[in-house]
């Protein structure tokens, strides 16, 4: 598979998940281990651009496809990723254990919005997010975050500044 860019081989028992391979074969500890059972969301990653529960994703699924881990996300976007500077400027982390997966599902939805269609909804931010839980913030600064990123995108895409 290819992690964050780079060809990875992993010899694993059948029986590991995704997460597992991410977390403690290839010590991408971004990604976390929250409820193993896919309520959470902490461990989301991207399989091939589109969000997954890492828990729940038996790692041989991930064989021959692309994995982004949030330690890839800014890889991608040459530096710092417009999102987790939008977090950085909202507040929107607290404790931060689950905005590695908030990150990976935001990620998702604004890299698919068209140039020119305008910032993400905040009901869409919440729709997208819905599979991800956060005990701390109440989710209003989180939405904020992902709508203010999107629109900076918006902005560079359409050739403005940010």
């Amino acid at each position: 598979m290819t992690v964050n860019g780079e060809a990875v081989t992993v010899a694993t028992p059948p029986h590991y998940t995704l997460l597992e391979v991410l977390r403690y074969k290839l010590d991408l500890i971004g990604s976390k281990q929250g409820c193993d059972k896919g309520d959470c969301g902490a461990c989301t990653v991207q399989l091939d651009g589109t969000p997954v529960l890492a828990c729940l994703t038996l790692a041989a699924v991930a064989q021959g496809r692309a994995v982004t881990t949030v330690e890839g996300l800014g890889l991608a976007a040459g530096g710092v990723h417009p999102l987790q500077d939008a977090f950085d400027r909202h507040d929107a982390a607290q404790c931060g254990f689950c905005t590695p997966g908030i990150l990976m599902s935001a990620e998702a939805l604004v890299r698919d919005r068209p140039p020119g269609a305008g910032p993400v909804s905040r009901d869409e931010v919440r729709e997208a997010l819905a599979g991800n839980l956060c005990r701390c913030t109440g989710y209003t600064k989180i939405i904020d975050a992902v709508v203010d990123a999107s629109a900076r995108m918006q902005a560079t895409a359409a050739g403005g500044r940010e």
